[in-house]
Parts: C-alpha cells; structure tokens; sequence
C-alpha cells in the first residue's frame, strides 16, 4: 500500500453524491467529466471501483482518482 497523502473533503451535510464529491474536491472540472471517469471505472470508492455516480458517501469514505485520495469529512449528528 503506498503512503500517499489522504485530503480530508469537509462537506455540509450527513451525506454527499459521488459525482458532487468529484467536482466538491476538485478532482474533475465538471458533472460530464465525473460521469466518463465513474462510468469508465476510473473511480474507487472505499478501495473498490464503483460506478454509481450517484452513489451516497457519508463521513470517513475515501474516494479515488488518478493516484489521488480523499476522505469526506461530514459534520457530527
């Protein structure tokens, strides 16, 4: 496993879309860049591929990109 820095991605609600969270941190330029990059399995989520763009990340889900990684940082209940 590699030792790459991990960017916490504080969002303002319990709960972000995949897609939002892409553009939210700066990852894609926009909503059809997101989807060719989920749909192209280009995407992981947790680790894993997923190709949901609407798929639901709540706190402490990472996302992957191009060797970048991000954790969605949600505010306490």
């Amino acid at each position: 496993m590699s030792n790459q820095e991990i960017e916490e991605i504080p969002i303002r609600d319990a709960m972000i879309r995949l897609g939002q969270l892409l553009k939210l941190a700066n990852l894609v330029e926009d909503g059809v860049e997101a989807a060719e990059l989920i749909k192209n399995g280009l995407v992981k989520v947790n680790g894993e591929i997923d190709d949901r763009r609407g798929r639901q990340l709540h706190d402490g889900d990472t996302v992957t990109v191009n060797g970048r990684t991000v954790r969605v940082s949600a505010p306490a209940a």
